[in-house]
């Protein structure tokens, strides 16, 4: 008891001294770089561990060696076309084929030189599609990727822009860059799906916004060579296109040969069963013939192969693939249903030649692997490479007339 009073004593004596000091005290704080260095130590070795520098996996490709592949641009009977230009990132190497091909078609009809704004297709396109996910419920396809024919019903339902009026980046900006634009399409779309939320109106006029924020808005009215067009009057009456002229012809045994039918790829996402199905000799002398009649196509198929190499320019079939007289219809579908070919890639076809090694096809290509050889902007490939790996192609209807006569 006496120590326990000692100690209540000493306690009493200590607080309000302790207490004074606190109350006395004004503490200040400051700002300081956040250091764990032993947390940092054992986070660099996990990543050093985890990111270890790998063998460098070397890919198996063709001996070029071998291989009479054209050494000049201007080995090819040309048709006229504006020089490449780059997709960048984006998925819409349909819309650059496809407007490259347009192009070519508006100096082919009246030579006239005109430089059309892919992006404003595109933006378009995205629009077409948010609307057809609202009509499906969301049963449809929202992705950077179509078919080139999708310019047809763009032009047909909002017309055309000349590059100078509508690029489709923002100020700065040097490349398209469309993944998190499409992302946050996507993740807007799917929260309508999830909430069965179905008002088109708003929910267009929400995806517009989307594309406004990271395209700009394509113009209502612009002004072209002094004078004032809307996109309709400057496709009518500037480009004089009839979408109506132009066919897809394409080459699949499952499809069924000499009729029309879908071209069965996610990107052909509103299902169009348009396309002329020919067997693969048939596909070969109708494209020949187009290009010798002057006509550039628009065309697509896969573009991963052994055989083709960017920083040589060229795209070959390797005969421990498959030689040369075995590439038939059979070989074609094989591919297509074990999905080695794939639709891949959409390019505008705008010329050719003949050399040792055979025919030769001048492909206009908007990828950056066509950016890697000598011949920027452009591959070279040879007529059995695409006989084998090419699926569909977009013509004006003049160029394949016989064709189309062996259709009901």
């Amino acid at each position: 008891m006496k120590n326990l009073i000692i100690m209540i004593f000493v306690i009493s004596l200590v607080s309000p001294i302790l207490l004074k000091s606190q109350v006395d005290r004004r503490d200040k704080g400051v700002f300081i770089e956040y250091k764990n260095e032993t947390w940092e130590t054992i986070q660099k070795e996990i990543n050093e561990y985890e990111n270890k520098e790998q063998p460098k996996r070397k890919n198996f490709i063709l001996d070029f060696s071998t291989i009479n592949i054209p050494a000049k641009l201007e080995e090819f009977n040309t048709l006229w076309h504006n020089k490449p230009v780059m997709q960048s990132s984006t998925g819409t190497c349909w819309a650059f084929a496809a407007t490259s091909m347009m192009e070519s078609e508006v100096y082919r009809m009246s030579k006239k030189e005109v430089k059309l704004s892919e992006m404003f297709t595109v933006y378009y396109e995205y629009i077409r599609r948010a609307e057809r996910f609202v009509r499906e419920h969301g049963n449809s396809l929202v992705s950077e990727g179509s078919q080139t024919n999708a310019i047809l019903n763009v032009l047909k339902q909002y017309g055309a822009v000349p590059l100078s009026a509508y690029s489709g980046m923002l100020d700065g900006q040097k490349h398209h860059s469309h993944g998190k634009m499409v992302n946050e399409i996507n993740k807007y779309l799917n929260y309508c799906k999830e909430n069965s939320f179905w008002d088109e109106e708003l929910v267009i006029k929400n995806v517009k916004s989307i594309l406004n924020y990271y395209m700009k808005e394509p113009p209502k009215e612009f002004v072209y060579e002094g004078k004032n067009y809307t996109p309709k009057t400057f496709a009518n009456e500037n480009l004089k296109i009839n979408p109506d002229d132009y066919v897809d012809i394409m080459s699949l045994l499952e499809g069924g040969f000499w009729t029309k039918t879908i071209y069965d790829v996610p990107d052909n996402w509103w299902k169009s069963e348009d396309y002329y199905n020919v067997p693969a000799d048939d596909f070969m002398k109708a494209l020949n013939n187009a290009v010798k009649n002057g006509f550039s196509v628009a065309i697509g198929g896969d573009v991963s192969e052994a055989g083709m190499y960017s920083y040589k320019d060229a795209a070959v079939v390797p005969t421990f693939d498959i030689p040369s007289q075995y590439i038939d219809d059979y070989a074609k579908q094989f591919r297509f249903s074990n999905k080695t070919t794939t639709d891949d890639h959409a390019i505008h076809l705008v010329g050719k030649t003949t050399n040792s090694s055979g025919d030769w096809f001048l492909i206009k290509d908007s990828g950056s692997g066509a950016r890697n050889g000598l011949h920027k902007g452009y591959y070279f490939f040879h007529s059995d490479y695409v006989k084998l790996k090419m699926t569909t192609f977009m013509v004006h209807k003049d160029a394949v007339k016989d064709i189309l006569t062996k259709f009901k």
